[in-house]
């Protein structure tokens, strides 16, 4: 685990289990959570439990092991995936307990993890297994966040949501080719469900990293890591390096692109109005409400005041926004001519 250098413990969790009965979970779970002042957002399934959640170290203690042992869950939960790390700020705005029809989305129903799933490889044997020339090296996360850091040697898929992973899949990997596929994501949530997706299309050999990016991270020392860059979080805190200590990305405030410092550098950003991923005509929209929220923030700096926009809804209105200069982008390219 991590040093406890941060104010605040950070809990991901997962776990493909039998919950049928979520929705009837769900009161509980958010009264445990909002007693002890945990952030975050938590997701429940019938096929589980997912998500990633902050507060007071006692109080993540506290839930971690009420997951695991409470007579409601029914032992349910016990051998989720877990990882833990620290923050100096609490890195999410509120608590969120969500039901939804599958804890990550790939709207494939032969994708089962609770009746089939991939062999895992322990990040001491990582590097070894994607080192060998006859295995194929997946990132199974999406676009932005291969952006910022991967492993050596990785495919990027250049997907945008993980349900676009089948078409790559399709159109890209053989199995009668591609006999060794090994695949990773952040917290191995991602590749659970890959795997079980590959394997039900003929996939013989995958193989996904046990505990995903972060387990590799806070195990592997940096002088033997095939990891190079940093990984994409999502919470306020953006990225983490080896050690799982807070990165240096940003997140551009028109687009919300994860930004590297090299990126900050470049030509096209501008503080608080636009970055090399946002800069073209398509995101003029998204540019021009960035540039007069910046005006507002830089003006009640000068005031001593906090500037009210800055929060949750405008973060969400500039992805709203982003989101849609991307698709407007995309719909321009795929035109004739």
């Amino acid at each position: 685990m991590p040093e406890q250098g941060g104010a605040f413990k950070v809990l991901a969790i997962y776990k493909f289990a039998d919950l049928p009965d979520c929705a009837q979970l769900r009161p509980e779970l958010d009264a445990f959570c909002r007693a002890r002042n945990i952030r975050g957002t938590l997701i429940l399934a019938p096929e589980g439990l997912n998500g990633t959640v902050a507060g007071p170290h006692k109080a993540i203690d506290e839930l971690a092991h009420w997951l695991m042992h409470a007579n409601i869950f029914k032992g349910r939960l016990r051998g989720a995936q877990t990882k833990f790390s620290f923050a100096e700020n609490m890195p999410f705005l509120r608590l969120k307990i969500r039901l939804k029809p599958e804890i990550v989305t790939l709207r494939a129903p032969e994708a089962d993890p609770n009746k089939i799933v991939g062999t895992y490889v322990q990040p001491e044997d990582w590097n070894e297994l994607i080192g060998r020339k006859d295995v194929v090296v997946v990132d199974t996360r999406n676009d932005y966040e291969f952006a910022i850091g991967s492993f050596e040697g990785a495919r990027d898929p250049s997907i945008r949501t993980f349900t676009e992973f089948k078409e790559y899949v399709k159109d890209n990997l053989d199995p009668a080719r591609d006999k060794k596929i090994a695949m990773f994501c952040t917290g191995g949530i991602r590749c659970e469900k890959a795997s079980a997706y590959m394997l039900a299309h003929g996939f013989e050999e995958v193989y996904h990293l046990d505990g995903g990016i972060l387990k590799y991270l806070e195990t592997i020392k940096p002088d033997q890591s095939s990891w190079r860059g940093e990984c994409f979080v999502f919470d306020e805190r953006v990225s983490i390096g080896h050690g799982l200590v807070e990165g240096e990305a940003v997140l551009c405030r028109a687009c919300r692109f994860p930004l590297t410092p090299a990126e900050r550098k470049h030509p096209d950003f501008v503080e608080g109005v636009q970055c090399p991923h946002c800069s073209g005509e398509e995101y003029a929209k998204t540019r021009a409400a960035a540039a007069e929220r910046q005006k507002q923030m830089e003006l009640a700096e000068q005031r001593g005041m906090a500037h009210l926009g800055d929060d949750a809804v405008s973060a969400a209105r500039a992805r709203a926004s982003a989101k849609k200069a991307r698709r407007q982008a995309d719909r321009a390219r795929a035109l004739p001519g």
